[in-house]
């Protein structure tokens, strides 16, 4: 007797939900080597161009003569700051991001750039304060007040954190303090002054001895953002699944904010705000090595170092003996970028 039977179904395939690139630790290494090659361009070109030689005897020899004095005046400390501000906005961007899951979200969001500039005119107007080191110091104060405060009016109507009211709130805070920091600077010249020549977003003008206050929060910044890789994937899956995996959201949204917060803080400190570097970042370095944040996030660090000292070379090179800030060059170049990103309907949602 023959017993008809159903053919067996083909196993099927477990989708990934982070396909990888088959590249991703040699991009990773590649990324290394650009990063390389941008610091050595960085400590070779501006208004006025040294040749290798010249550098490595600068580097060797400090105080030695005008090409010393050029290369630890201005090439090392723009490079160095240059390589903080880009790891720093480059990570936010990506943990904003995949938090927000909103491919047009910004680490300024949080209201942390509001919240240093207005730091920075309450300390020439009321405390009579300036300069490089008293501009960092009040720039971290002003910037963790103001995420802290978007965090808190979030957390006080929702038990998780949800990042479209978190974000909501952060754009009143930056809405409120950039009202007052205006009315601070058109009441006051002095004030004026030194709010336009921060606010425009520089890696020049700074020595390396001003922006130390701000390495121990990039520290702090990064190692949350590596901290909150995991839970990034599995909140990247939606917030029922990610429960389900074991994730407390409260716990997880807390520990991105502050990475972004610490992170973004640390580079508005140092080099002034400047924007784009967050958005177009992780586009990039997704690109490169796929979705998941165990390799997005030292790619997105890589990634931003390499936009930042890029754009600060060209504009030396544009702009000659009058250069071109780095927060000009990166709002040209990203300004298109942003609305090429918001026309691509694939990009809606992360």
């Amino acid at each position: 007797m023959i017993v008809a039977t159903e053919p067996a179904a083909p196993p099927q395939r477990t989708r990934r939900p982070f396909p990888s690139r088959a590249g991703g630790p040699r991009a990773l290494g590649a990324l290394t080597l650009a990063v390389a090659a941008a610091c050595v361009a960085s400590l070779l070109l501006g208004s006025n161009p040294l040749t290798p030689g010249a550098v490595l005897h600068g580097l060797l020899h400090p105080g030695s003569g005008t090409d010393a004095a050029v290369v630890y005046g201005s090439r090392v400390p723009r490079t160095v700051i240059g390589l903080i501000t880009g790891v720093c906005l480059g990570v936010a961007g990506t943990v904003m991001q995949g938090h927000t899951r909103n491919p047009l979200a910004d680490p300024g969001l949080f209201g942390v750039s509001a919240g240093a500039g207005l730091a920075v005119v309450l300390g020439i107007v009321v405390f009579g304060v300036s300069g490089p080191a008293a501009s960092v110091g009040l720039a971290l104060v002003g910037a963790l007040v103001a995420s802290t405060a978007a965090f808190a009016i979030t957390v006080a109507g929702s038990a998780t954190a949800n990042p479209v009211p978190l974000a909501i709130a952060g754009t009143a805070v930056s809405a409120l303090l950039g009202a007052v920091t205006s009315f601070l600077t058109l009441a006051d010249r002095d004030s004026l002054r030194a709010y336009q020549l921060w606010v425009v977003g520089s890696l020049s003008g700074r020595q390396l001895h001003d922006v130390w206050a701000t390495v121990p929060f990039a520290l702090a910044g990064l190692v949350l953002a590596a901290l909150n890789s995991r839970a990034l994937d599995n909140l990247a899956l939606g917030e029922d699944l990610a429960r389900g995996l074991g994730e407390n959201l409260l716990v997880a949204r807390g520990t991105g904010l502050a990475a972004i917060t610490l992170l973004t803080a640390a580079a508005t400190a140092a080099a002034g705000p400047i924007a784009f570097v967050g958005l177009v970042v992780p586009h990039l370095a997704r690109a490169v090595v796929g979705a998941g944040h165990r390799r997005l996030l030292p790619a997105s660090a890589l990634v931003g170092c390499l936009v930042v000292l890029l754009a600060d070379v060209a504009g030396r090179e544009v702009g000659g003996s009058s250069e071109v800030q780095v927060g000009i060059m990166l709002a040209v170049v990203g300004g298109p970028f942003f609305v090429v990103v918001a026309r691509r309907r694939s990009l809606v949602s992360l």
